[in-house]
């Protein structure tokens, strides 16, 4: 089953809810891969961050993205990827050739907002946000590409009005988007367990999807609650951002201070754990398979 056709299903599920962890790059997909998530989040923000080393303010271009996001796809075809495509990086041309470009690239879910192009992060204060009409046009965009090509991904519409319009606006913006071609609605920055218990409701049978980020306007809601409230996805975002960045802090800092790093056993993984955690064995045996003869004795 093709990527997007197995979000879907998973969608139709009654009483079940998508979890993604957000993941930024091949070896924390990998390591999302090998936990057992049945689908993946790629956030634009760790983008930015992991491949340009900037934060995230509408600098990640069309390529930028794209290219990570296919690079993802490409890991395990079964588990689907829904990745952040911001505003489609222009007018409706260039929502078209994003969406064109994230289908090549084996996305099965892509999310467009309703900010201007030179954006911010949706836990950030004053977005600047565009008028509905241009909103509209660029999920109007991503459907008409999508049935030209005859292929599927599936849209979700994001706005980030709630701040600066109100709750009223924001949904109406919403239902809007999913009157010509939206799949899935995505209120960005609620702020009460109530508002987003309450979106859920009135798009019914429209799935919404939950951004769960760690610090950030919206309350912590957990898995369980977040399914009890009608969402139909959850995604992580900062999952593996915050990870690697505790992490590699206190690593870096121990490094500097001590000159060394602790190598007692359960405190670094040897360099073949993590090769396995990123298809060691699968490619060893692949190369067999095919006569090669490099790996017979093992690594």
């Amino acid at each position: 089953m093709a990527a997007a056709a197995r979000l879907r299903a998973f969608l139709a599920e009654k009483d079940k809810i998508v979890v993604c962890p957000g993941i930024h790059d091949g070896f924390t997909a990998r390591i999302s891969i090998e936990a057992g998530f049945e689908c993946l989040y790629m956030t634009g923000a760790g983008t930015t961050m992991s491949r340009l080393g900037m934060p995230d303010l509408g600098i990640a271009t069309l390529n930028d993205m794209r290219e990570n996001a296919g690079m993802i796809a490409s890991l395990d075809r079964k588990i689907p990827l829904i990745a952040d495509a911001d505003t489609g990086y222009g007018g409706p041309l260039m929502v078209g050739r994003t969406v064109e470009q994230y289908m090549q690239a084996g996305v099965a879910a892509l999310h467009l907002e309703d900010q201007v192009v030179n954006k911010r992060c949706g836990h950030l204060r004053n977005k600047e946000i565009v008028d509905e009409e241009t909103y509209v046009s660029r999920i109007r965009a991503a459907a008409n590409k999508r049935a030209e090509l005859e292929g599927d991904i599936v849209i979700i519409a994001r706005t980030d009005s709630l701040q600066s319009l109100g709750y009223d606006a924001a949904v109406s913006r919403l239902k809007a988007a999913i009157a010509v071609g939206a799949d899935v609605a995505f209120l960005e920055g609620f702020t009460s367990k109530e508002e987003g218990e309450k979106v859920c409701g009135e798009l019914s049978p429209t799935p919404v999807l939950l951004n769960m980020v760690g610090g950030g306007v919206t309350p912590d809601i957990t898995v369980a609650e977040a399914r009890e409230m009608g969402f139909k996805i959850i995604i992580f975002p900062g999952l593996a951002l915050s990870a690697v960045y505790q992490s590699v802090a206190a690593a870096a800092k121990e490094l500097k201070d001590t000159g060394r790093i602790r190598a007692v056993k359960g405190h670094l993984a040897s360099p073949k754990a993590i090769f396995e955690v990123c298809g060691l064995k699968d490619a060893i045996a692949f190369d067999v398979a095919a006569g090669g003869k490099l790996y017979t004795k093992g690594v």
